[in-house]
């Protein structure tokens, strides 16, 4: 009898301790997963900041190179006047190109999400999406604007507006509402083809969504921060 109540007690004792093994080897391997995810969060946020750190530091070269370019520019094309004709072409493709700061009057216009969301309206219409944005720079090509701005970002001819998911991009970069456009150009044509009857605005507003224009005597757009390069395009020949 004896002998039976302690195999009985031997087998209670080896069942607790498998599951106190058990649950200890569990514990160990969730909190093995947690440090490991908690590592490679680190890792990617590392490189991350890394890039960054050297984008930021080729970008920085870049314009220091460009401004020391434009010194020697200065300094060989002084007191010649045939160097001095092709330097002010040279001044006025980069202005068009994007590649320098520009200044002038124009419009500013501001693109939002509706304020006071209507149960009419899907929920989809009541924000701006990227076609929007797009649709409001086309209209200012048309009219002639000769420099164009989203959110700090410089429209240029190989600029992309895109969608993904829910987040749109230009130039690569991340934008969100409100959206600001700027444009330069003769600000009473620019006005005037946003502002006509049946224009891009008049449809983001009928959706409820905010879009405001207003003339501007002086408006500064910055270059464009990337590298503009061409892989396709050669000289003809």
């Amino acid at each position: 009898m004896k002998k039976r109540q302690v195999a009985i007690t031997l087998g209670i004792m080896c069942l607790l301790l498998t599951v106190a093994i058990s649950v200890q080897v569990r514990t160990m391997n969730s909190a093995n997963s947690t440090v490991s995810k908690t590592l490679a969060d680190n890792d990617l946020r590392d490189q991350v900041l890394k890039m960054k750190e050297k984008f930021d530091n080729t970008s920085n070269d870049f314009i220091n190179a460009q401004k020391e370019l434009e010194k020697v520019r200065q300094v060989a094309t002084k007191d010649d006047e045939t160097a001095e004709t092709k330097e002010r072409e040279l001044t006025e493709n980069n202005m068009i190109l994007g590649n320098t700061d520009v200044t002038g009057e124009g419009v500013e216009i501001i693109l939002a999400d509706a304020v006071n969301i209507s149960s009419s309206l899907s929920a989809s219409e009541q924000i701006i999406h990227y076609g929007d944005i797009q649709d409001v720079v086309n209209e200012l090509r048309n009219a002639g604007a000769e420099a164009i701005e989203v959110n700090g970002q410089r429209i240029v001819n190989t600029s992309a507006i895109t969608c993904e998911g829910n987040i749109i991009k230009i130039n690569g970069e991340r934008i969100g509402s409100p959206f600001t456009i700027k444009a330069i150009g003769s600000k009473e044509l620019l006005y005037g083809a946003l502002e006509r009857a049946g224009s891009i605005l008049d449809w983001i507003r009928e959706a409820g969504n905010i879009a405001t224009v207003t003339k501007e005597d002086s408006i500064t757009i910055n270059r464009f921060p990337g590298v503009i390069s061409h892989e396709y395009l050669h000289e003809a020949r």
